[in-house]
């Protein structure tokens, strides 16, 4: 089934049109066959009245003249027949075109009587029969029938050119309004276009609201679309502010129980006590960090985002290169010039920067990341030439609270993150081997586009 509401409005209306159409085929063709015959019946009458008016009674016979003054009477490969019968049935005179004739036809007498009707001869070929019944003598003397006739097939051609024309003028006409009712509802429909086209620049941040320039038909849907982008811009503002006062309010106590921490750990019977209380305040750090990034990082229902990949893995290469700086790691990348993927800068930062970190803590020397299209979607690897992770443990370390290294501190809440923000954009995140010899983060984000540029580059 379509998606297209012009198109299933062209389609239903091209349905109903033609089997409109397909119906008034065979009305018209029945009112030109009525129309034909009536016609017909006129002329055969016309003939009839010349018999009528050329023949005499002499003697109490019927006396018809040699010649008649239509000659198709006279022609015996003429079509037109005539025949004159008497009260018993008897043909007392035929034309001279009735020659090689085969026809039994007997007239009905009842006073006066017209008859137009079809019959059939005995080779089967079908005749118009116009009979009319005249007292020539007077009152009840000499009655006569005066038969014309003329075969229907002198009619074929002229109702099967009618039937020819009748259907190309149809189909023109059906062709005709298909194309004109296209083109009234491309114009009628380019209200619906220019919604189309508004929401596609909200969705890629081009403009915040739809405007009012629409038909009032549209303008309830238009306006209830801009309440509910104004809301959920309005949640989302308050959700930041709510979370930056949560993070500011949280500062201070963290603070206050890091330096009680410090100054057990002056104590020498304090050590162990401070310890304890350091882990619990780190774990307390690491989680509000967690669920801070974990909301304000999930995506908008309605914008669509991209957000250019290779100025972000520069940009934390160089930083995390500070950091590690005795392993000095060397960082590839292979991707297209300009590469994007549809998701929100901010969530793509956090997302590389903690696979980005954890590949440098855990690899030897070498790192790389990649984007490649796939089938609906795009494809983001970070590989590095550590020493992997074990098949049976890869589910457990991109669960949440799991770190690949235990040997430095800290909740493993990095991928967890990762994990939660790559969901929330319809994605999937996985653990795999990688050709470097390491461990391969594996991240699929789903889309219809591809990313800009074609020329591939290494770094």
């Amino acid at each position: 089934m379509t998606h297209s509401l012009r198109a299933r409005l062209v389609l239903s209306a091209a349905a109903f049109a033609a089997l409109f159409i397909l119906a008034l085929v065979p009305a018209l063709q029945s009112v030109f066959d009525r129309t034909l015959e009536q016609v017909v019946q006129q002329r055969l009458a016309a003939d009839a009245s010349t018999l009528i008016s050329v023949a005499s009674v002499v003697d109490g016979r019927l006396v018809m003249p040699e010649r008649m003054p239509d000659e198709e009477f006279n022609l015996p490969e003429a079509k037109l027949l005539g025949y004159v019968h008497d009260a018993l049935g008897q043909v007392v005179w035929h034309s001279r075109s009735t020659t090689d004739e085969e026809l039994h036809y007997l007239p009905h007498y009842s006073g006066n009587r017209i008859d137009f009707l079809r019959i059939l001869d005995t080779r089967g070929e079908e005749y118009y029969v116009y009979d009319v019944e005249v007292n020539l003598a007077g009152d009840n003397q000499l009655p006569l029938s005066f038969v014309t006739m003329l075969p229907s097939s002198e009619f074929a051609s002229l109702r099967q050119d009618f039937t020819q024309r009748l259907r190309w003028w149809l189909g023109g006409g059906l062709l005709l309004l298909l194309t004109l009712l296209w083109l009234a509802l491309s114009w009628s429909l380019r209200s619906l276009k220019g919604v189309r086209r508004e929401l596609q620049e909200i969705e890629t941040g081009g403009r915040e609201r739809l405007s009012d320039e629409h038909p009032h038909e549209l303008m309830r849907l238009t306006r209830s679309l801009n309440r509910l982008l104004d809301s959920e811009r309005l949640q989302r503002t308050r959700y930041r502010d709510s979370l930056a006062d949560l993070a500011h309010s949280l500062k201070t106590p963290l603070a206050v129980l890091q330096t009680v921490a410090e100054n057990l750990r002056a104590q020498p019977a304090g050590g162990e006590q401070a310890r304890i209380l350091q882990d619990q305040i780190e774990r307390m750090s690491q989680q509000i960090d967690y669920q801070l990034q974990r909301a304000s990082l999930r995506r908008s229902g309605l914008v669509q985002h991209r957000a250019e990949v290779l100025p972000l893995v520069r940009r934390l290469g160089e930083a995390l290169g500070k950091v590690y700086r005795d392993k000095n790691v060397r960082l590839d990348t292979d991707m297209a010039a300009g590469a994007t993927l549809p998701i929100e800068e901010g969530a793509l930062l956090e997302v590389l920067g903690n696979l980005l970190e954890n590949a440098h803590r855990l690899c030897v020397s070498c790192i790389r990341v990649s984007i490649s299209v796939q089938p609906g979607g795009y494809e983001l690897r970070v590989d590095d030439d550590g020493a992997g992770v074990p098949e049976d443990q890869r589910e457990r370390v991109i669960g949440r609270g799991e770190r690949l290294d235990t040997s430095h501190p800290g909740q493993g809440i990095g991928l967890a993150v990762v994990k939660d923000i790559i969901e929330s954009y319809s994605g999937t995140l996985s653990l795999e081997d990688s050709p470097l010899g390491g461990a391969a983060f594996r991240l699929w984000l789903p889309s219809d586009a591809r990313p800009p540029g074609n020329r591939r580059r290494r770094g």
